[in-house]
C-alpha cells in the first residue's frame, strides 16, 4: 500500500492545451483590444510587408507589391512576400499567437517586421466570415501552394493547390464579410482605410489601381527654398490634421529613428488639453491618438511621425510607456525648445506671432528652464502697471519689481500703486508669478518683491496729525459702521485725486473673513470649532483719500446715520473698482447704502421745499 501510494504520488499528470473559444476571442478582439473594425485591414497590410522584408531578407531584389481587391462584400488582398509552406500554415496560422518573424534565419532582421501574422489573421474575423488563405514559398520553390479556410466558429482545412493556382511565391488573402459588415470591405472605405494606415509604407500598395503610398514622406521631399518647404508642410497639416499651422518643425532624431513633422497650432488652446499625434511604425500608422509622445508643456503642437524604435503596445495602437517612450520624449522636446530658441534668435517676427498665441505654453516651459527663460525674457508678455510688457522691459524701468500673487490684489492696488510711480506686475494668471519670482536666477541683481496691502500703505502719505485728531469723531463713527463688516478704516492721502476710497486686503485677511462667514452660517457645534481658528490676521482697510474733495465733504458731517450711509457708499464703491466679487453682505450693503442715500437726498428737497412755501405762504 506504501509502495502503490509512493509510486501513485510520484506519477506525472497528463498535460493538456488549452481549448479557444475562437468566436469569444474574436468577441474580445472587437470589443476590448481594437477600438474600431478598421484595425483589420491595418493588420492585413502589416502581414503582406511582414512577407515582403522576410523575402528581401534573402533576396534583395525580390519584388515588393501589395494588390488590394475590393468588390461585393469581398477582398482580396495580394502580396509578393516570402510565403508558406504546408508546414508553415499547420505551425503559424493554426496556433494563436505564433509569429512567423520567429521563424529560423530571420532572428537578423526581427526588427524590421511589424505584427504577428497569426494574431493579425485572426484580427479579420471582426468583420469577416471566412477568410481563405493561398501562399507559395519563396524559400522552398518546389513546394505546392497551399490553401487554409477558416470559418469564425473556430474550424479550418488545409489543402495543397497544383502548381497553375499559384504560380510566383507569394501570399494571397481572401475575405467573404461577416453579415452587417459589409461596408468594412467596400472599395472606397478600403481605399480610405489604406491610404490612412499606409500612406508612408515602402512598398508598392495599390488598391485596383489608385496609389496608397505617397513616398517620400512631405518632410523628407527637397524642396526649392524654406519657404517652399513651409507651404508644403502647411499644405499637408491642413490635409492631415484639417488646420493651416503657424509654422511647421523638423522632427529629426537619427538615434531614435525618428522622422517627421510637428505642426503649430493656429489658435491657443488649454495646458489640459492632450493632444492627439499620429505615429506612424516602420511606415505603418500605429496610431492618431498618441498622446504621450511630447512632454507636457508642448501642447501646442500636433504631431505626425515615423519611427522605427518604439514599442506599441499589445493592441498596436498606442505606444508602451519604457525607457525608449522617455527618451523620445526628451529628444523631441530638446527639439521643439531649439526651433523656439533660433525663432528668438533669428526670426522675432514670427516669434511675435506664436507667443501672441501660444505665450502660455513658452512660459509652462520657461519656469523649469533657465536657459528657455533667459531666451524669453524680452518676448513674453506679462499684465503690468505700465502696459503689457516683457520681464526685462519692466526690469529696466523699476529698480524693484512688485508683483501680485492674484488678479485681485493687482486689481487693488494698481491705480494707486501706478499713481505712487510704484510699478507692479500681475501674477495671478497662470504660470507669471513664478516666472516673476525666477527672475533673480536669470538677470542677476533684480530685486523682486511681493506687494501686498501693507506695502501699499506704506507707499501713502499720512495726514498732520491735528488735521486726523479733528476728523476723530467721524473716523470712528465710520469705523463702528464697517466693524461688522471685518473692515477698519483709515486715512491717507494719495494720487490720484480721483479716487476718494482704496480697500485693501491679503489673503490672510480674506481667509479669516471666509472662516468668520462660515462660523456665522454654521451650527453650535461647528461655530465652537471655528471660533477655536480664529487668529490674529489683519483685517481688511478701507484707506480713504484725505485729498479727495467729496471724503472732505462727507468727513464734514456732523449726523452719524448720514457719516455711516457715506461710509458704506465709499466701502461699496471700493469694492466694485477693485472688481472684487461681492458676498451677500457686501450687496446688501450697496443696496442699503444707495436707498438711503436717496432718502437722504429727497427728505432735503422735500423739507427745502415745504420751508419756501411755508415762507411764500406768510409773506402773503
Amino acid at each position: 500500500m506504501d509502495s502503490h501510494t509512493s509510486q501513485s504520488s510520484q506519477a506525472s499528470p497528463s498535460p493538456h492545451s488549452f481549448q479557444v473559444d475562437l468566436r469569444g476571442l474574436v468577441d474580445l478582439l472587437s470589443h476590448h483590444l481594437y477600438s474600431s473594425p478598421k484595425v483589420y485591414l491595418r493588420e492585413l497590410l502589416q502581414n503582406a510587408v511582414d512577407a515582403i522584408t522576410a523575402r528581401r531578407a534573402e533576396e534583395p531584389g525580390a519584388p515588393a507589391r501589395v494588390r488590394l481587391f475590393a468588390a461585393d462584400g469581398r477582398l482580396r488582398v495580394e502580396d509578393s512576400g516570402v510565403g508558406l509552406t504546408e508546414a508553415d500554415v499547420h505551425d503559424l496560422l493554426a496556433t494563436i499567437g505564433r509569429s512567423s518573424k520567429r521563424a529560423e534565419g530571420l532572428q537578423d532582421v526581427r526588427s524590421d517586421f511589424l505584427g504577428q501574422f497569426g494574431i493579425g489573421l485572426l484580427a479579420c474575423f471582426v468583420v469577416a466570415e471566412r477568410i481563405r488563405v493561398v501562399s507559395r514559398s519563396a524559400r522552398t520553390p518546389d513546394a505546392p501552394p497551399v490553401e487554409w479556410t477558416a470559418r469564425d466558429d473556430g474550424s479550418y482545412t488545409v489543402r495543397t493547390l497544383p502548381q497553375e493556382e499559384r504560380p510566383e511565391p507569394g501570399t494571397t488573402v481572401h475575405l467573404v464579410a461577416r453579415a452587417g459588415a459589409g461596408e468594412w470591405l467596400a472599395e472606397p472605405r478600403v481605399l480610405a482605410l489604406a491610404r490612412d494606415f499606409g500612406s508612408l509604407l515602402p512598398y508598392d500598395v495599390r488598391v485596383g489601381d489608385e496609389a496608397v503610398t505617397d513616398l517620400p514622406a512631405p518632410w523628407d521631399r527637397a524642396y526649392a527654398s524654406p519657404a517652399g518647404r513651409r507651404v508644403a508642410l502647411a499644405r499637408h497639416c491642413h490635409e492631415l490634421f484639417g488646420f493651416t499651422p503657424l509654422d511647421a518643425i523638423g522632427l529629426d532624431v537619427p538615434l531614435a529613428g525618428i522622422r517627421g513633422a510637428a505642426y503649430v497650432l493656429p489658435s491657443a488652446v488649454s495646458p489640459a488639453q492632450r493632444a492627439g499625434h499620429r505615429v506612424h511604425l516602420k511606415g505603418m500608422l500605429l496610431t492618431d491618438r498618441g498622446e504621450q509622445l511630447l512632454p507636457d508643456w508642448a501642447f501646442f503642437v500636433r504631431c505626425v511621425l515615423d519611427t522605427d524604435s518604439l514599442r506599441p503596445t499589445a493592441s498596436r495602437e498606442s505606444l508602451y510607456e519604457d525607457e525608449t517612450l522617455a527618451a523620445v520624449r526628451e529628444a523631441l522636446g530638446e527639439r521643439i525648445r531649439s526651433w523656439l530658441i533660433g525663432l528668438a534668435a533669428g526670426d522675432p517676427e514670427r516669434l511675435a506671432a506664436f507667443l501672441a498665441v501660444h505665450h502660455l505654453g513658452v512660459k509652462s516651459l520657461a519656469r523649469h528652464d533657465t536657459d528657455m527663460l533667459r531666451t524669453m525674457l524680452p518676448w513674453l508678455p506679462f499684465e503690468t502697471t505700465d502696459g503689457r510688457l516683457s520681464l526685462e522691459e519692466f526690469a529696466q524701468r523699476h529698480p524693484v519689481v512688485h508683483f501680485t500673487r492674484t488678479v485681485e490684489e493687482y486689481r487693488q492696488v494698481a491705480p494707486i500703486a501706478s499713481a505712487q510711480g510704484v510699478g507692479v506686475i500681475n501674477g495671478g494668471y497662470t504660470y507669471d508669478s513664478e516666472l516673476v519670482e525666477a527672475l533673480p536666477s536669470v538677470r542677476p541683481g533684480t530685486v523682486v518683491a511681493e506687494l501686498d496691502a501693507d506695502t501699499v500703505t506704506a507707499h501713502l502719505d499720512t495726514v498732520a496729525p491735528a488735521d486726523e485728531l479733528a476728523l476723530a469723531g467721524f473716523l470712528a463713527a465710520a469705523r463702528a459702521k464697517l466693524d461688522p463688516l471685518g473692515c477698519d478704516v483709515v486715512l491717507r492721502a494719495f494720487h490720484p485725486l480721483s479716487v476718494p476710497a482704496l480697500h485693501l486686503d491679503d489673503r490672510a485677511a480674506r481667509h479669516e473673513q471666509a472662516r468668520a462667514d462660515a462660523e456665522e452660517r454654521a451650527d453650535d457645534l461647528w461655530a465652537g470649532i471655528l471660533g477655536s481658528l480664529r487668529g490674529s490676521a489683519p483685517r481688511a482697510r478701507l484707506v480713504l483719500n484725505h485729498l479727495n474733495p467729496l471724503v472732505r465733504r462727507i468727513s464734514s458731517l456732523h449726523d452719524p446715520e448720514l457719516i455711516g450711509t457715506a461710509t458704506e457708499s465709499l466701502y461699496g464703491q471700493a469694492l466694485l473698482m477693485a472688481q472684487r466679487p461681492l458676498r451677500p453682505a457686501d450687496s446688501a450693503l450697496l443696496n442699503r447704502s444707495f436707498i438711503g442715500l436717496l432718502e437722504w437726498a429727497t427728505h432735503g428737497d422735500t423739507a427745502h421745499g415745504q420751508s419756501s412755501d411755508g415762507q411764500g405762504a406768510k409773506d402773503e
